[in-house]
């Protein structure tokens, strides 16, 4: 039986705005602390390994901001394309680039300015040339058709209002027969319309 599930109301631009802003001072002041987790406990409490985590800048780390582990899926395989939609400071992107080795290739795709900065500066600190960020939106990924072997994601698509879009784009820039491993938010009971059409609801 297929439900009759409305989309959210909200603006997506006003969406994105506050999102950004939100992201760019966890980028900016990892050290402030949100109403979210962030940083190492985050990343042991996800179930990231000590050994996966140590080889990664510390600018990475204390800006993590997920809420699930793509790689408890399984590990990326050498030589694989990856992109990691909303890839923050990088955290998911660099042990990405460390799977797939320097036959592999990562995209790291964001709309934060901030973080992507902080993101692009771990890659060259940790001296990994196999993986680079674009500015982009989930909805609108800056990666041609059917390049990906992998994409992987990690507490995004719960903050896009059109889900539909995104798990269209990223089919778009998948192989035939590619995958998706993604850690994020799911609920078990359909949010209520009120609660999806408030814009302060959405990224606390």
């Amino acid at each position: 039986m297929v439900s009759n599930v409305q989309p959210s109301a909200v603006d997506a631009e006003d969406l994105r705005s506050q999102i950004q802003e939100k992201y760019a001072e966890v980028a900016d002041s990892p050290e402030k602390g949100f109403h979210f987790h962030t940083g190492t406990p985050l990343a042991k409490k996800l179930g990231y390994p000590d050994a996966a985590v140590a080889p990664l800048p510390a600018s990475a780390v204390d800006s993590f901001a997920g809420t699930g582990n793509p790689f408890q899926f399984g590990d990326l395989n050498p030589g694989e394309n990856v992109i990691d939609v909303g890839s923050g400071a990088g955290f998911d992107s660099l042990q990405a680039a460390r799977h797939v080795g320097e036959s592999g290739h990562v995209v790291g795709v964001d709309m934060t300015d901030s973080m992507l900065r902080v993101a692009t500066e771990g890659g060259v600190t940790v001296g990994l040339t196999n993986v680079e960020f674009k500015k982009g939106l989930a909805e609108e990924i800056p990666v041609k058709d059917g390049w990906a072997d992998v994409v992987i994601s990690n507490s995004v698509i719960n903050l896009t209002p059109d889900k539909t879009t995104v798990l269209n784009e990223v089919s778009r820039v998948l192989k035939p027969g590619g995958r998706v491993q993604i850690g994020d938010i799911a609920v078990e009971i359909e949010v209520p319309q009120s609660a999806k059409d408030d814009l302060e609801l959405w990224s606390g």
